[in-house]
Order: structure tokens, then C-alpha cells, then sequence
């Protein structure tokens, strides 16, 4: 990892790995149309995870509030976006991408409601008591997951439930020989946008600005006259809703899911932060699409190391940059 550190910043930084692990991968495949199929899954995947994992990274980043519940918003973004696409079947099921557009609006709507809904009551109720204090954030937080999946468990049943894809979502593209998923693609457009939106936001804006000199200086900027408490809480409820809106994506991808879905992303959201950086939008995009194409790449070569390749990147990595691949700047 020595020798390759050095090599990756001079050829650009990091925000290149992607890249080398392509090309690697394009030469150990040998079949193009095999290595476009799945180099575009891996960069859909990616930018879903990225939906899941920055609204994590930007309350670490921006309260330094460890969230181990944050997947709860995951779930219960999927199921409440797989409740409304169910209700308007007539609409998913439609020979008219108008009403099949509406649907799928209606239900990530609904689901981002609903996770900026129970950001601000995760915030008020569970979250603040404990700022300051990481140990007892992860143990409140960790049993809040575990209280959210029994609700998940009481409310949609335990039978795997299954997601419905509006009509103009379902089908592939076929390229050369290379099977693209629509789905897929739309994925990958919306995860685009998502960041854009992000990093406008954060940088480009005076709420923006006013956040992160919050972050800097809290004292500071209160004394100005602004309340600093009612941005957090804002920005708690953005990173929820952007979980419910990565658990809707998500759900649609999978197209069946149980209440155990928070619990399984979990890990592979944390893997995703720690790699790209603490607080780092830019880290969390990069660790996301780096963890994605791996898996995919991974699981086609090998794919009994399939399940432990994600660790072992994490390993990798940590041992090369400790602090991840482009953390946050403070």
C-alpha cells in the first residue's frame, strides 16, 4: 500500500481509484460487454449507497452525532414507498409513463415525508439528551434501530413484501452485448442529482454557510442572532430523508424486502462513511461507488469472497489513508 499511495496522488488523488479499479478489473474479466453490465450495476448500487450513507455523513460531519439508528430511516423509507406504489398499482401497472411518473413521485414523496418526519422526532427525543457523548449515542441510537425494526416488524408483517416497479422503469437497454438495466440507469441519474443538490447546498448557499460556521464557531454565529440549534435540526432531518429516499431506491432495486433491511445495510453503510471520510460528502460519493464496483467485480471473479470483500477493502484502505479516503476538512 506504500507503493501504490504515492502512485494514485500523482496520477490525481484518490478520486481516480475508481478508475484503476475498473481498469483492473476490465483486464481480469476479458469480456467487455460482461465488465459494462456490471461496471454499470456497480455505479447505480454506488449511488444509491451514496443516498443511504450521506445523510449519516453530514450529521457526523456537521453534529458529530454517531447514529447507529440512521438505517432506520432506510427501512422505513422502503416500506413506506413500497405501501404507496402498492396503493396506486393501477398507476405502476399503466401503459402511460405520466401516470407511471406520478406513482413513482407519490411514493418518494411520501417516503421522504416520512424520514424527514422521524428525523426531527429521532433529533428532539432520543439524539439530544446525549450530544457530546459518542459511547451513549451508540447505545441509544443502536436500540432506537432495534425498537424501529419491531415497528416495521408490527406494522408490514414479517412476510418479505414485495415492491412493484412502475411499467416505464422495468426493461433493459442492450448495447453491444451488454444488458443495462433501465432501472439501473434512473438510479444512477437521481444518486447525480441528489449530490449536486447536496453540494450546492453546502457550499453554494448562506444556509450553507451558516452551517458550517456553526460547526467552527457556534458561540459565534449565535451571538449574530441566528439559531444555530433549529439549522441542526434541519440538517438531521435532511440527512433522514435522504436515508428514506436511498431505502425507496433501494427498495425498488431489490424488489422484494423484510423488515431486516435496516439491519443489513447497516454495515455497509458505516463501511461506506469510514471509507470515504467522516463528514465528507465528496468521501462518502467516492466510498460508495469504490465499495459498489468492488462487490460487483468481486462477486463476478470470485464469488465466494464476494461477502468479505467489502472488509477487506476497508482494511486496505484504513491501512493506506487512516482517516479514509477524503475526509472532511475542519
Amino acid at each position: 500500500m506504500k507503493t501504490l499511495g504515492p502512485m494514485i496522488e500523482k496520477a490525481g488523488g484518490v478520486f481516480l481509484l475508481p478508475v484503476a479499479i475498473a481498469i483492473l478489473a476490465f483486464v481480469l474479466i476479458g469480456a467487455p460487454s460482461s465488465w459494462l453490465t456490471l461496471t454499470v450495476a456497480g455505479l447505480s448500487m454506488g449511488l444509491m449507497l451514496f443516498l443511504m450513507a450521506s445523510g449519516l455523513s453530514l450529521v457526523f460531519g456537521l453534529m458529530d452525532v454517531l447514529n447507529f439508528g440512521h438505517s432506520a430511516f432506510v427501512s422505513f423509507g422502503a416500506f413506506v414507498a413500497a405501501t404507496v406504489l402498492a396503493w396506486l398499482g393501477g398507476w405502476v401497472g399503466a401503459d402511460s409513463i405520466f401516470l407511471n411518473a406520478l406513482a413513482l413521485i407519490a411514493a418518494i414523496s411520501a417516503a421522504i415525508v416520512f424520514g424527514a418526519a422521524a428525523g426531527w422526532f429521532f433529533e428532539r427525543v432520543i439524539v439530544k439528551p446525549v450530544y457530546k457523548d459518542h459511547l451513549r449515542q451508540i447505545l441509544i441510537t443502536m436500540g432506537a434501530l432495534i425498537v424501529a425494526e419491531q415497528l416495521i416488524l408490527a406494522t408490514w408483517g414479517g412476510t418479505p413484501t414485495n415492491v412493484p416497479r412502475p411499467q416505464f422503469l422495468e426493461g433493459a437497454i442492450i448495447l453491444g452485448g451488454s444488458s443495462l438495466e433501465v432501472y439501473r440507469l434512473f438510479a444512477f441519474i437521481v444518486g447525480v442529482v441528489v449530490y449536486a443538490g447536496i453540494y450546492f447546498l453546502l457550499n453554494k448557499t448562506r444556509i450553507g454557510l451558516l452551517i458550517r460556521a456553526g460547526v467552527e464557531n457556534r458561540e459565534m454565529v449565535e451571538a449574530l442572532g441566528f439559531r444555530i440549534d433549529r439549522l441542526f435540526i434541519g440538517v438531521f432531518m435532511l440527512g433522514s430523508a435522504l436515508a428514506a429516499v436511498g431505502g425507496a431506491m433501494w427498495a425498488g432495486y431489490e424488489t422484494l424486502i423484510t423488515p431486516a433491511l435496516g439491519a443489513e445495510m447497516m454495515v455497509i453503510v458505516f463501511i461506506v462513511v469510514i471509507i470515504g471520510g467522516l463528514g465528507s460528502i465528496q468521501g462518502t460519493l467516492l466510498g460508495a461507488i469504490v465499495v459498489a464496483l468492488m462487490q460487483n467485480y468481486v462477486g463476478f471473479l470470485a464469488p465466494k469472497l464476494a461477502l468479505a470483500s467489502n472488509m477487506l477493502l476497508m482494511m486496505a484502505i484504513l491501512l493506506w489513508r487512516p482517516s479514509g479516503l477524503a475526509p472532511a476538512v475542519k
